[in-house]
């Protein structure tokens, strides 16, 4: 036998052995783009699959840009400079009412609230008419719209009867605090916040919901990417999927993981770090997609027959494609 022949015998005997024995050869590394908002809690997941290498394990090497704030999120997934961002469910919906081929899984149904001070004379939505109302996000936040909606099957035209303003969930929350917005609307981990220094909840985006006719609440970020990218890199997303629902179980069942991830988590003391920890673990779903997409068209539904194309786009029925279904797992 000559040596090239002993070669090519002794990688089939490795290789053989490496399949009996349940280790797979070594592969190259596959690039996924992820799209960061610098202040969401999206960070937490990625420093759990970075420290348990769950991305390696993938055969995935994550490329992480931060954004400081949403929309920069959104704008680095609508140029293709990101391939995967965690954002609005609603934005989605409507981009891809408007043609946009973007697809969308679950990441967390936490949601936020419309937030005053403890003093303040504000006990209602409807007592925000002529007052500065400060909003977490943009004009298509899926936590405003949502609220904008409720608020509009009161009677109460939010839009044009109080003074808007948007920016980053940091800018917002120091609005408040500041005095320069009567109200603001922020996402849960800054409401969380808020609530240890004096301020309170005058309407949940759940109170939301459940107007809106939800008796379960609808995951309203996920993670989001373009068909054609799917389409070319199926494995690489099922594989990401994947580890992050193995750094979720980990959160879920783990305290002292908690203890791990605190100095990202800007917990100022332990009752904001235990919020965040609980409500965190809350909002992870564990619903099938198909109960998610059929809570969901039934929102979508009644946004659209509240608000109309303002709100929703052009349709009135949530796209049928809109819900990523990663291939069946063989485990």
């Amino acid at each position: 036998m000559n040596g090239e022949v002993r070669t090519i015998c002794l990688f089939k005997i490795v290789v053989a052995l490496c399949l009996v024995v349940g280790i797979a050869p070594a592969r190259a590394s596959e690039a996924l783009r992820i799209g960061l908002q610098s202040t969401g809690t999206f960070a937490w997941q990625l420093d759990v699959i970075r420290r348990h290498r769950l991305a390696e394990s993938a055969g995935l090497d994550l490329k992480v840009s931060e954004f400081a704030s949403p929309d920069a999120g959104k704008l680095a997934l609508n140029s293709g400079s990101v391939d995967i961002a965690v954002t609005d469910w609603l934005w989605v919906a409507r981009a891809r009412a408007l043609g946009a081929k973007l697809l969308f899984y679950p990441y967390s149904s936490a949601v936020g609230a419309v937030m005053v001070k403890n003093q303040s004379p504000v006990h209602g939505i409807e007592d925000l008419r002529g007052r500065v109302l400060a909003i977490a996000g943009g004009p298509l936040d899926k936590s405003w719209l949502i609220v904008q909606a409720a608020a509009t099957r009161r009677g109460i035209d939010l839009k044009h009867e109080t003074t808007l303003e948007y920016g980053a969930p940091p800018l917002i929350s120091q609005k408040l605090q500041q005095g320069e917005a009567e109200a603001s609307l922020n996402f849960w981990n800054f409401c969380a916040s808020l609530e240890t220094r004096g301020y309170r909840r005058i309407f949940e985006v759940r109170d939301a919901e459940a107007a809106l006719g939800l008796s379960e609440p609808v995951a309203l970020i996920g993670y989001v990417f373009s068909e054609p990218f799917a389409s070319e890199h199926r494995s690489a997303i099922d594989r990401f999927i994947a580890a992050a629902q193995k750094a979720n179980d980990i959160m879920l069942q783990s305290d002292e993981e908690w203890n791990a991830l605190r100095p990202l988590m800007n917990a100022e003391d332990d009752r904001i770090f235990k919020a965040y920890r609980d409500r965190t673990r809350e909002g992870m779903p564990r619903r099938p997609i198909a109960a998610e997409e059929a809570d969901a068209r039934a929102l979508f539904k009644a946004l659209a027959s509240i608000g109309g194309a303002e709100l929703v786009g052009p349709s009135q029925e949530l796209d049928p494609g809109l819900y990523y279904r990663p291939a069946p797992r063989g485990d």
